[in-house]
């Protein structure tokens, strides 16, 4: 048997220590950072919750769900989103140790392979050492949905569902159906018949949101869609915000996107059926906000 010594002893001391303290640091609920390019806007935002290491471990199959929208439109008409900012969370999944990562969406109009292309998404994301995945709709199966109140089942990828890690990455937009789509929204891109889930659309979607749980929710606001969403289509609807907001709690993420638009929490239905099933905070005056403008002193 090897001798236990006593510099042995402090260096497993102050691993636990370190361990420790890593378990208890106390992180803002939502990062906001604004005033740069896409990468330093995410870096900066996973860095104030934690760093990426807090969501991915080594060796973790991590999926990346962007929005890629209608799949005719370009990142400038702020439908899909902004694909500096995917490859950039890539990288950063990358260098946490991921084993692999994933990105992948079902558009809502239009064929996946060319939402990919024409939004900018897949050229970035290989570039960054990530993959795109086009879902197969073998891969949809049914699944409970214990915490639901209107919707107890529904066809879900399977793939999400057993992901090590979700990131959920959405454009922030006008909606026609639901006022905004943000992250719970975004969500509707791991389910099968879309059409017949917007019978009471707002209850649906926190009840998806209770089954599907991203560990970490990133808003892309550099280019915002105003008005005519989701499928735009008009330069004049796109308000260039530079912006970027983060948290692992999707509905306090939500909620703090409204304000975006000069709205509140409990003007979007589905942000305050969620709030009241638990599935996070939607009152932001009880929420710790981190906000930051690069480059200012």
């Amino acid at each position: 048997m090897t001798e236990f010594t006593r510099r042995d002893f402090l260096r497993y001391a102050l691993a636990g220590v370190g361990a420790l303290l890593a378990a208890s640091a106390k992180y803002p609920d939502i990062a906001v950072v604004r005033g740069g390019e896409p990468e330093a806007l995410a870096r900066e935002a996973v860095d104030l919750l934690g760093g990426m290491k807090r969501f991915v471990k080594k060796g973790d199959n991590v999926i990346i769900k962007p929005n890629i929208g209608p799949a005719m439109r370009t990142y400038e008409y702020a439908a899909t989103t902004n694909p500096w900012l995917v490859a950039a969370v890539v990288k950063l999944c990358m260098e946490a140790g991921a084993g692999r990562v994933r990105v992948m969406d079902k558009p809502f109009s239009g064929t996946a392979e060319s939402g990919f292309v024409n939004s900018g998404i897949k050229e970035q994301v290989e570039k960054a050492g990530g993959e795109i995945e086009l879902m197969s709709r073998f891969k949809f199966v049914s699944t409970d949905i214990p915490q639901g109140k209107d919707i107890r089942k529904w066809d879900i990828y399977e793939d999400i569902l057993k992901a090590d890690v979700l990131i959920n990455m959405p454009i922030a937009k006008q909606h026609g159906s639901s006022r905004l789509t943000l992250g719970m929204k975004n969500l509707m891109g791991a389910i099968n018949s879309a059409q017949m889930f917007h019978i009471n659309l707002h209850q649906r979607i926190a009840d998806l949101a209770s089954r599907v749980r991203p560990a970490l929710t990133i808003v892309d606001a550099i280019r915002v869609l105003t008005a005519n969403g989701p499928t735009g289509g008009n330069l004049s609807d796109v308000k260039k915000l530079d912006t970027v907001i983060a948290g692992a709690d999707i509905v306090a993420v939500d909620s703090y996107a409204t304000s975006l638009f000069g709205l509140k929490p409990d003007d979007i239905p589905h942000i305050k059926i969620a709030a009241s099933m638990g599935l996070g905070s939607n009152d932001l005056s009880k929420l710790d906000i981190k906000e930051i403008t690069l480059g200012s002193s």
